[in-house]
This record gives C-alpha cells, sequence and structure tokens, in this order.
C-alpha cells in the first residue's frame, strides 16, 4: 500500500501540473499570440506617426529581413544535421562580399566592367549579378567547406562546449583576415547605382525596385533550396542525416559528404545574401557578420531549427519587429527587441514556429 503524499506535497505537485499545462499553453498559441503582437505594433506606428511610416517600416524590414532569411538558412541547415550553431556563418556571409568584389576587380582587369553591364539595362543588370553569384557562390561554398574539414569534422563526437568554442574561433580568425587585408574602414562597393527607380507606390509610399529584387531574389533561392532539398537524391540524404545520422550511414549514406555538402549549400546562400546586402547597401566592412550572424541565428531559432522554409519565415519576421519595434522604442532598441525574441521563444517554444525537435546526439 503506498503511503498518501504530505498536504505540502500534493500542493507542489498540482502546481507543477499547472505550470506544465500552462507552458502547453503557451507553447500552442505562441505563434498566434506573435502575429497578434506584430499586428499591434504596427497599428500602434499607424496610431503615433502615420500610415505612411507604418508601410515604410514593413517596407524595410520585409527587405533587410529577406537577407537575414537567406543568412539564417544556412544556420538551420547546419544545425539540423550536426547541432552545431557555426558562429563562423555571419563571417562567411561578409567573406562572400569581399570575393564579390575581388572577382569584379579581376574581370575589370581581363577586359569585362561588370559596372558598365549592370548599368546599360535590366539585362545587362541581370547578367553582371549572375555572373558574381556563378563566381562568389563555389567560392564561398569552398570556404564552407574547408572550415567543416579543418575546424569541425574531427569535433563531431566531442562534448558540445568544444566545437562551440571553435566555432567562435573560426569566427575570429576570419574577421582578423578580413580586417588585416580589406582594412578596418567601410568598403565602397560601388554597386548601389545598379539598381535604382520606384517600382510602384502605395499610400505614398515608394516600393523601389531595390525592394522588389531583395526580396524576389530571397524567396527564389530559398524556393529552389527547398525543391532541392525535398527532391533531389542529396536532399534526401541531408534529410536522413538530419533525423538519424547512424541509421543513415548503416543505409550507404556516406556521411562526410552530406555534411560537407550542407556546408557548402549553406555557404553559398550566404554568398547570395553577401551580394544583395553590397548592392542594397554599396558599402560592407570586416565586422558586419558578427550582428548579421547572431541576427539570423536568431531568426532559425524563431523559425524552427531544421526547417528551412520556417527559417526563411523568421527572418523576414524578426526583420519586421525589429523595424517596427525601432520605431516605437527608438533604432537604439532594434537589436535588444531582436534577443529578447530569442530568449522569449527558448522559453515558450523552443522548437520556433515551424520547427521540429531534432535528435539529442549528445
Amino acid at each position: 500500500m503506498v503511503a498518501p503524499l504530505p498536504a505540502g506535497a500534493r500542493g507542489t505537485e498540482t502546481l507543477v501540473k499547472q505550470l506544465r499545462r500552462l507552458n502547453e499553453k503557451a507553447s500552442r498559441y505562441f505563434p498566434i499570440a506573435l502575429m497578434v503582437i506584430v499586428l499591434l505594433a504596427f497599428l500602434d506606428v499607424i496610431r503615433t506617426s502615420s500610415s505612411a511610416t507604418a508601410t515604410a517600416q514593413l517596407r524595410d524590414g520585409l527587405t533587410v529581413g529577406a537577407i537575414y532569411a537567406l543568412v539564417a538558412v544556412g544556420y538551420t541547415m547546419v544545425y539540423g544535421i550536426i547541432e552545431l550553431i557555426n558562429f563562423a556563418h555571419g563571417d562567411v556571409f561578409t567573406l562572400s562580399a569581399f570575393y564579390s568584389i575581388l572577382f569584379e576587380r579581376l574581370l575589370h582587369w581581363v577586359g569585362l566592367d561588370l559596372d558598365r553591364l549592370a548599368l546599360s539595362g535590366a539585362p545587362g543588370f541581370v547578367g553582371a549579378f549572375l555572373i558574381l553569384i556563378a563566381l562568389s557562390m563555389p567560392a564561398a561554398g569552398i570556404t564552407g567547406m574547408l572550415i567543416e574539414r579543418v575546424a569541425y569534422r574531427r569535433l563531431r563526437d566531442a562534448p558540445r562546449l568544444a566545437p562551440l568554442i571553435t566555432a567562435i574561433g573560426v569566427s575570429f580568425l576570419i574577421e582578423g583576415f578580413m580586417f588585416s587585408s580589406f582594412g578596418g574602414a567601410n568598403v565602397n562597393t560601388g554597386r548601389s547605382p545598379w539598381v535604382h527607380g520606384t517600382a510602384f507606390t502605395i499610400g505614398g509610399v515608394s516600393i523601389d525596385w531595390i525592394n522588389l529584387f531583395v526580396i524576389a531574389a530571397a524567396l527564389g533561392m530559398m524556393f529552389a533550396l527547398q525543391a532541392f532539398i525535398t527532391r533531389s537524391k542529396l536532399g534526401k540524404a541531408m534529410r536522413a542525416t538530419a533525423q538519424d545520422r547512424d541509421a543513415a550511414l548503416l543505409n550507404g549514406i556516406n556521411i562526410n559528404r552530406t555534411i560537407a555538402a550542407t556546408f557548402f549549400i549553406g555557404s553559398a546562400l550566404a554568398a547570395v545574401g553577401g551580394i544583395i546586402y553590397s548592392i542594397r547597401q554599396g558599402v560592407i566592412d570586416w565586422q558586419l557578420g558578427l550582428n548579421f550572424g547572431i541576427i539570423a541565428f536568431t531568426s532559425a531559432v524563431l523559425g524552427g531549427i531544421g526547417n528551412i522554409v520556417g527559417a526563411g519565415a523568421g527572418g523576414f519576421l524578426i526583420g519586421v519587429i525589429a523595424a517596427l519595434g525601432g520605431q516605437l522604442l527608438g533604432q537604439e532598441w532594434a537589436n535588444s527587441i531582436i534577443f529578447a525574441m530569442l530568449v522569449v521563444v527558448l522559453t515558450f517554444r523552443p522548437t520556433g514556429l515551424l520547427g521540429m525537435r531534432v535528435p539529442d546526439r549528445a
């Protein structure tokens, strides 16, 4: 016969059950609550400023969020397979922008002026952009593969602290290389005139061609990646490795090649983001990846680690949240709002909006 619990113990057990049910409800309704908060923030900007200001903030948030999304996809791919927070990924994003500058100078030296080509019209711009993409994506992908082979491969079965510290060290190493090679000042890319002009106007707010280009390029790359992951043989190998690495190995999947390909693809997408950023902003600097990398990781957590569509959606959502929150509280609070969002997500819905629980291989 089991002795009844004391009154104090029964009260504690009841409280624990209530807190558990409350946490389950908070996790279940978190996406709805988040959407409501964003909507209320948008309406509050309209109330305190104007509808034009709110629309402009939404436009800017979606534009910068598209770049966050491209970087976040690389984070979620790597973490979904080997459960590693690759802090160097943001610096690969910056390094890719520098790669594109070097390739542009090399092409100019051999007689192909990408500036002139891009300014010759829409077909010329598309051609110049595709040339940069074709050269910079493989360079960034190879960089990602080298990082995985040299720094991470031997640490796959090590305690989690070892690869985490290594990732931070690789990040500092890349930043030091960029600082010593390109200097500490902003580097002018000269690409800001490549895309100019207003596409249309909504409520007195101009939607420029650069906004449409950034968002369309990001969505196109993410949908293409999703199709690749879903339908290709390598994509199926990636998903199998993410679900159960040992089972994938027993079924004949080359784990090393699959993980290396994941780093290649994630870094190549970061290169697209770096090129788009260099066109939109016109300047880059060596420490750009630190801020972008952390924000992109927050986007991946918000959307759902292991879910490419979720990471992309998280990037757009983080961009909108930062834009609206910065308008309401001041731009100096924008990053604080983003990191507060990270804490909230990890507390109430650690799997993110569209994420899935990955197996614990620790």
